[in-house]
């Protein structure tokens, strides 16, 4: 394809299944032209929807969430075929979507109430109005249930979206898409972007620069972060970012740890790891140090490696080949610089883009797998003296996403979570999101919130009324 091609927007999309290498589908990308209709089209779709009423949005989402349900087998189906999720969990991921669409069709017009607040006025109060058209940029990972956190909210406060998805879940795009459309929402509200990977920097800053997009989320690499936080802060547009994590898990010397390491385990192997919010770095007291590695190996091991199309598969491949590649050189190098592997480090001869759960210890700061994000089942794991030795090695790390805390002292647990440097931390279980709760991280994991009432908050002008009679 030529430069001229590619900025004409006449290339092609591939899905390549991760576990044969073949392509599965293609399709056209969309020239400039294109993309402009569809801003527009997003645009016109809103100034409408923000006058329907609250109730027609939650009759809305409760419909949306009816049809997730209904298709969650084909939806686990194709997340298998494009980024390699067994169908047990692409399942689960779907029955969550459902959820937060329901979840939001039942609390949203409590959320948006508005905020009555006494001052000298006769009268004073806050209250909650969309912005317009927010950009949404998406990772792979979870294809569906990425999207529909921030969508659920968005679209019941009143918002429209458009949608650039990775290239390799277009599919799933397109079905996210056809899922609103079937819903009933208005034609245009939710639109997709067919972008591909080259042209993504050029055609993002040129969609958060035109003056009908009013504000940009993003979940995906710090590098991706920043391109976008740069561009919206250049024109003064609110953004969230949800970025990487190295999320870490501390054991303490009173932990049950027959659950610690099971939880730990079950953890690290959702989605083959490729999860933000796993944890990945366990911080372990010397006094069981031993004895939790003997119950975390067989843990990590114990699933079944396969075709995702299969139901008795737990551990999927990896995305993508170059991602399965990155991951096996940050082992290597870990190893080298002293990571004792306990299981798994090398790359199976099983046809496709797997990795083996793999356990390595003795890591310490310095290793690529204890400083930087391992996107894959991947668990680095270090001894520390003592509680307060625990809490120091977590916070050397510039990622403040989630943490997790093992001890039979709950008070003890809440006493170290609140001095972790994270946007989340769980006692006694494993780190994930729940559409009751705020989610989002510090540091370079990014900035702003999801889910809960916050969440929804992030894309509204909580706009100050004053009257004096």
């Amino acid at each position: 394809m030529s430069d001229k091609e590619a900025a004409s927007g006449n290339g092609l999309l591939k899905t390549i299944n991760p576990c044969t290498g073949e392509i599965t589908e293609s399709w056209s990308e969309h020239t400039a032209f294109e993309i402009q209709g569809i801003i527009s089209e997003a645009h016109s779709a809103f100034l409408n929807w923000k006058r329907t009423s609250l109730q027609k949005r939650a009759d809305a989402l409760m419909h949306l969430a009816e049809l997730i349900e209904s298709r969650k087998a084909d939806l686990a189906r194709l997340m298998a075929m494009e980024m390699g999720k067994p169908l047990a969990q692409g399942v689960s991921e779907a029955e969550k979507c459902a959820w937060v669409c329901r979840y939001y069709a039942d609390n949203g017009t409590e959320f948006l109430k508005n905020e009555i607040i006494k001052t000298d006025a006769s009268l004073s109060y806050v209250c909650f109005q969309p912005l317009g058209v927010i950009f949404a940029v998406m990772p792979w990972n979870f294809p569906f249930w990425q999207l529909f956190r921030f969508a659920a909210p968005a679209v019941m406060a009143g918002n429209a979206f458009i949608l650039k998805h990775s290239p390799n879940v277009t599919g799933c795009a397109l079905m996210i898409k056809r899922l609103f459309q079937d819903a009933g929402f208005p034609p245009g509200l939710t639109g997709v972007l067919l972008i591909s990977e080259m042209r993504v920097p050029e055609v993002s800053a040129g969609v958060i620069a035109d003056y009908r997009i009013k504000a940009v989320t993003l979940t995906g690499s710090g590098q991706a972060g920043r391109a976008v936080a740069a561009v919206a802060g250049a024109e003064i547009k609110k953004c969230v970012l949800e970025l990487g994590g190295s999320d870490p898990a501390i054991i303490l010397e009173d932990a049950d740890l027959i659950h610690a390491a099971r939880t730990s385990a079950f953890s690290r192997l959702i989605n083959a790891g490729q999860n933000c919010i796993a944890s990945k770095r366990f911080i372990v007291v010397e006094s069981v140090y031993n004895e939790f590695m003997k119950l975390l190996v067989p843990e990590m091991t114990s699933g079944r490696m396969g075709n995702p199309l299969d139901e008795e598969t737990s551990l999927g491949p990896l995305a993508r080949y170059d991602l399965r590649d990155q991951l096996h050189q940050q082992v290597i190098e870990s190893i080298a610089k002293g990571a004792e592997v306990l299981t798994g480090g090398e790359i199976p001869t099983l046809q496709g883009a797997f990795y083996p759960p793999t356990v390595l210890g003795n890591c310490r700061k310095g290793m690529p797998v204890f400083d930087e994000e391992t996107f894959g089942p991947v668990a680095a794991v270090c001894s520390v003296k003592d509680e307060k030795e625990a809490i120091d090695v977590t916070g050397s790390s510039p990622f403040g996403l989630g943490a997790s805390v093992f001890t039979s002292d709950p008070a003890r647990g809440e006493r170290i979570a609140l001095k972790l440097e994270a946007g989340t931390c769980f006692v006694n279980a494993f780190v994930r999101s729940d559409p009751r709760l705020p989610f989002g991280g510090i540091g370079l994991s990014g900035f702003g919130r999801e889910l809960s009432r916050n969440g929804m908050l992030e894309f509204m002008n909580c706009k100050t009324i004053y009257i004096d009679s």
